[in-house]
């Protein structure tokens, strides 16, 4: 739900502020260690070489960095970037209008791109194996097929559903890299590096404390950073303490795992109209007046990935864990 002040997906307010405290290059950019030490030698290779990149391909839950190392890549190979998403490609018109602006080198970005129509799919297979386009042009009856030559490019592809991918399109992508929730360590670097950045002071605690409760996503930290600073403007002296945060975080309920209201009600409906499950994931979303994509791709990674929910063959399942945080008793012969 775009209402949700944590949610992963991105907000209209995050692309305001995303510009001035996105990181340009490698060195800049905290987190997700493997991946970066990997595509800087991949990078490095390249330019020794004089060729482009290979194709990216960029995988993980939302919020985790995808278009800022897109971007950062751009910026290292020192070439042009071009963005598009997904389901904005309905035509062949529209990547060839967008293929053929490209220069040497540079790096097409597609955003979504697992929502990309299979037809634009099987257009962009030769564009991305041999740098030509094939494209139909004319009416029925009188079309005749055109062969484009490209400059030889790099596709960065993000995505968080890579299983929804064909076989043929991720395997044309040399280079793979799943990106992983980030420890409250590196949030931590993160909330600081941004109150920097936005000249706003924050104490050490109240980094700590943020960071708990971004449910591992930098742009939730980012988002939740801009939020608490607007109370210790309005409610404090400007300087972002423990006090304020808790404060703040409190009144916009998120408790201290980074769960909120929506996080709650899944949960609730799960062990009290299920009996903890397991339940099929059809009759959650039916339960608590959601779609099932939504249930899959936005409120579950992270209670899965914290133990709060467990997937079985039968269903959802809510842990031990979940009971607990919600002081609820645990009932086990339920499960048995």
């Amino acid at each position: 739900m775009d209402d949700r002040i944590i949610t992963e997906e991105e907000l209209e307010e995050d692309k305001l502020v995303d510009a001035s405290i996105r990181p340009l290059y490698l060195e800049e950019y905290i987190g997700q260690e493997d991946v970066k030490q990997n595509i800087k030698v991949y990078v490095e290779a390249a330019k020794m070489r004089g060729e482009s990149l290979d194709h990216v391909l960029l995988y993980g839950p939302p919020g985790l960095g995808k278009t800022t190392l897109a971007n950062i890549i751009a910026n290292e190979m020192g070439v042009n970037i071009k963005t598009a998403s997904g389901p904005s490609i309905e035509k062949s018109g529209d990547l060839a209008a967008i293929l053929s602006t490209l220069e040497p080198n540079d790096v097409l970005f597609i955003d979504e791109i697992h929502r990309m129509p299979s037809y634009i799919e099987e257009i962009l297979y030769p564009a991305m194996e041999d740098f030509v386009l094939d494209i139909m042009i004319g009416g029925e009856g009188n079309s005749r097929s055109i062969r484009i030559n490209l400059p030889p490019f790099t596709l960065v592809g993000a995505t968080t559903r890579a299983g929804d991918l064909t076989s043929p399109l991720r395997d044309r992508f040399g280079i793979i890299a799943k990106l992983q929730y980030y420890t409250i360590d590196e949030l931590v670097k993160i909330v600081k590096r941004t109150s920097k950045v936005l000249n706003v002071e924050i104490e050490e605690e109240a980094a700590l404390e943020l960071a708990s409760r971004s449910r591992g996503t930098p742009r939730i930290a980012n988002r939740l950073f801009k939020r608490v600073r607007d109370f210790a403007l309005v409610e404090g002296n400007g300087i972002i303490d423990l006090e304020i945060t808790k404060k703040a975080l409190d009144r916009l309920k998120i408790d201290d795992k980074g769960l909120d209201d929506t996080d709650h009600q899944l949960l609730l409906a799960i062990i009290k109209k299920f009996n903890g499950g397991p339940v099929g994931i059809e009759s959650v979303a039916s339960s608590i007046g959601e779609e099932v994509t939504t249930i899959e791709d936005v409120y579950e990674p992270y209670l899965l990935q914290q133990g709060f929910l467990k997937r079985t063959p039968r269903g959802r399942v809510a842990t031990p864990l979940a009971y607990e945080h919600l002081q609820i008793e645990y009932q086990s012969d339920l499960f048995e």
